[in-house]
């Protein structure tokens, strides 16, 4: 899949007006979930993306702890001037709902099988207990 493709998917399924903000969200949300990451599921979602956003993911260093599902959200709200809780909420599910469709069902359970509870939910699954 090329960016502009992977753009244009989050563009339609986050309902942005352009592509240029999509963009914006993806490389964010990128970032944070990188951080998320360790090494190894970094690597290999890398594989699976865009170039373009296989950097921005592989760019990242691994966090000294891991984020609540809300915490993460709550860093995307941070990043992003004038974003609130429900609009970071948004665009991190716009994201991660189209690279779980673009990912092997294998390699997203096991990413989310290593992230804190509630992240299930960002990515357009069912949170299994």
């Amino acid at each position: 899949m090329r960016w502009s493709e992977f753009a244009e998917l989050v563009r339609e399924r986050g309902e942005y007006p352009t592509r240029r903000e999509a963009e914006r969200v993806i490389r964010d949300v990128l970032a944070a979930l990188g951080g998320q990451l360790g090494r190894a599921e970094r690597n290999l979602l890398a594989r699976r993306l865009p170039l373009e956003a296989a950097r921005v993911l592989v760019a990242q260093r691994s966090a000294s702890r891991p984020l609540t599902a809300a915490e993460f959200v709550d860093g995307i709200a941070a990043r992003v001037e004038g974003a609130t809780s429900a609009t970071a909420r948004w665009d991190t599910s716009s994201v991660l709902s189209v690279l779980a469709d673009v990912t092997d069902r294998e390699l997203l359970d096991r990413i989310i099988d290593r992230l804190p509870g509630g992240y299930a939910l960002l990515f357009g699954r069912a949170q299994l207990v």
